[in-house]
């Protein structure tokens, strides 16, 4: 749990440090107005992490940004879905545990009531063969990707090539803010999941009560 509170800290302080593609210079200015650089922030990179930094570091930290954001973005979807009654129908195993059987939130993988080791063992398997093999750029040796966080790999495009070059620097704006929330956003739900364990039982907007 401190573990994973720690490096959505990390992914969200950086998430504010701008980017895109271009310059080779090492200065800070260099990235001012780089995608991500918006109000009413504008550049922030409280961590230092661009201090000194080149291209490939900062392509780098946002290819990070962008695939927090994404993750985190789900699990926010997840989270207020499922705390709404919203489970998967059928059962999780061949022993008849329903989906909703199982708590919501963090309780699911580490409380009393988590899911077997086995089937969690199953998610991280897959995860991890997501992240090695599919969720990357140039992926089974297709051409790299136009940005950072490109993961189109030459066959999901969803008509990204009939977008002008304003549209497409939007939407990937668009998506920043969101993934920039939902690491926000996400963090605050675990934190309060938490402090229901010391009565300090939250009624949050939307999803009530985490217990």
């Amino acid at each position: 749990m401190k573990l994973a509170i720690a490096a959505l800290l990390a992914g969200s302080a950086a998430a504010f440090a701008p980017a895109q593609v271009g310059k080779a210079s090492t200065s800070l200015n260099a990235f001012e107005s780089e995608l991500g650089a918006q109000p009413p922030l504008g550049f922030f990179d409280p961590l230092g992490m661009l201090t000194d930094a080149d291209q490939e570091r900062f392509d780098r930290l946002r290819y990070v940004e962008v695939k927090h954001g994404r993750v985190c973005q789900l699990a926010f979807l997840g989270q207020i879905v499922t705390r709404n009654g919203v489970h998967l129908s059928g059962d999780i195993d061949y022993s008849g545990h329903s989906f909703e059987s199982y708590p919501n939130g963090l309780a699911a993988v580490f409380g009393d009531n988590a899911i077997p080791q086995a089937g969690a063992l199953q998610i991280f398997a897959f995860v991890g063969f997501l992240e090695l093999f599919v969720m990357k750029d140039s992926a089974n040796g297709a051409e790299p990707g136009e940005f950072p966080g490109d993961f189109r790999n030459g066959a999901l495009d969803f008509g990204w090539d009939t977008f002008d070059e304003e549209t497409k620097l939007s939407k990937r704006a668009i998506e920043l803010n969101n993934g920039r929330a939902a690491m926000m956003g996400i963090l605050g739900l675990m934190v309060h999941e938490k402090l229901g364990e010391i009565d300090m039982v939250a009624d949050l907007p939307i999803i009530g009560a985490l217990q």
